[in-house]
Formats: structure tokens, C-alpha cells, sequence
């Protein structure tokens, strides 16, 4: 799989700019090295509009359209990063399907992935792009993100890509006991990225730093 990732980038989009967005990743911090392959062999240019494509491998969110952005890639290392701190994970749920970038990355790292998108055009075209790179370890859900997947819970993982006031509960109630959930909190003036670890007694919560996301909202849009 690898290697066909690896023969998708032409031009702006080639290994060699590839490598230096690694290169950037690597001095703002990340240091996972699984987490570091699989951006550097991930196609980033599939996940946005063509006229975009020439900024694909450039450490900026991007417009994927419906008022939504396909994530910084540093975000999403870090966070990836974050999740997998602990080992490796069987089920991750992922809050916000978007371009399926985020969610190209996950596949690639844990056994399986479950991704809620409220958005159906939006993961219409994940989909396409995600069964493009032969990912097949990806269960998909058009539904609301504040509710997650009860039906297949509890998750080792919950990564959210988008920013609420608070935590909803039904995601802190599908995490399984020593799971790690990922997601930025706050409003549109100030936003954190927080770890929560579910332990036997209770929640262990952590503060990682200032983020930016678009906003998790309720409902669902055909």
C-alpha cells in the first residue's frame, strides 16, 4: 500500500515536498515515527479541491467546502500522536469525517476506524477518496457527532475534529475504561486541546494547548 501512496504525488505535490513537511513536523515537535511515515506517504493532495492542490503539503488548514477545513497537518500529527501515546488501539472513533484526511491517517495506524460525519456530501466524497487508497478497516456513519456511535461502543480512541463548549457526555460514556479521547474545547474566541483518560474511578483530564477548530454542531445535513 505504501508504495502506491508513494507514486500518487507529481510536482508540488512530490516526495521531495513531502519530505519537508515531515522536516516541519518534526522541529514544532512530533516525534512518533509510525505517525511521521504515514503522513510522508499519504497522498494529502486527494483530500482537497485540485485548485488547492499546489498548497496541499503546506503546514495550513485548507477549505474543503460546506464551511468546513481539512485540518493543519501538525494538527493532525499531534493528535494522532496524542491517541496513540499509550499503544496501540483497536477501535478508534472518529467525530467529523471531513475530507478523510485525519481519517486516511487513522487507518493506517490503528485495527479499525469508525467515522461519524453530520455533513452526507462531505463523507460521500471521503469515501470515494478513502476506498481510492485501498483502506478498507473504515466503517462509516452520516449522523450527529454529539451523540458518537453508541451502537458499537465503548472505543479504545475518540478523536473529535471540531470544537464544542464542552465535552459531550455521550462520548465520555463510549470510551472504554483506559481509553483516550482527543478533542478541542472552547468557542470561537478560545479553544484548548484536552486529553481525557478514562480510568476505573472517574476521568483524568489534561490541557495540551491553544487550538483552532470550526465548531461541532448538532443535526445532520444531506
Amino acid at each position: 500500500m505504501t508504495n502506491g501512496l508513494m507514486r500518487s504525488g507529481i510536482g508540488m505535490t512530490s516526495q521531495r515536498t513531502r519530505e519537508r513537511l515531515v522536516q516541519r513536523l518534526q522541529e514544532e515537535g512530533v516525534t512518533n515515527e509510525r505517525v511521521l511515515e504515514v503522513i510522508r506517504n499519504t497522498p494529502r493532495h486527494w483530500f482537497i479541491d485540485e485548485a488547492l492542490s499546489h498548497r496541499a503539503y503546506e503546514d495550513t488548514a485548507l477549505p474543503i467546502g460546506h464551511n468546513q477545513t481539512i485540518s493543519q497537518p501538525l494538527i493532525v500529527a499531534h493528535m494522532t500522536e496524542i491517541l496513540l501515546a499509550a499503544g496501540p488501539l483497536d477501535k478508534v472513533l472518529e467525530i467529523g469525517t471531513g475530507s478523510g484526511y485525519q481519517t486516511a491517517i487513522l487507518a493506517q495506524l490503528v485495527n479499525r476506524v469508525f467515522s461519524v460525519e453530520r455533513i452526507q456530501p462531505l463523507q460521500d466524497k471521503a469515501k470515494e477518496r478513502l476506498q481510492g487508497l485501498k483502506l478498507r478497516n473504515i466503517v462509516f456513519r452520516w449522523g450527529d457527532g454529539w451523540e458518537g456511535w453508541n451502537a458499537l461502543a465503548p472505543y479504545n480512541g475518540i478523536i473529535v475534529t471540531a470544537a464544542a463548549p464542552e465535552i459531550p457526555q455521550a462520548l465520555l460514556d463510549q470510551l472504554a475504561v483506559g481509553g483516550r479521547l482527543v478533542m478541542p474545547v472552547g468557542d470561537n474566541n478560545s479553544q484548548q486541546l484536552q486529553l481525557v483518560i478514562r480510568q476505573e474511578q472517574g476521568f483524568k483530564q489534561q490541557i495540551l494547548g491553544n487550538v483552532r477548530f470550526v465548531p461541532l454542531l448538532n443535526g445532520t445535513i444531506r
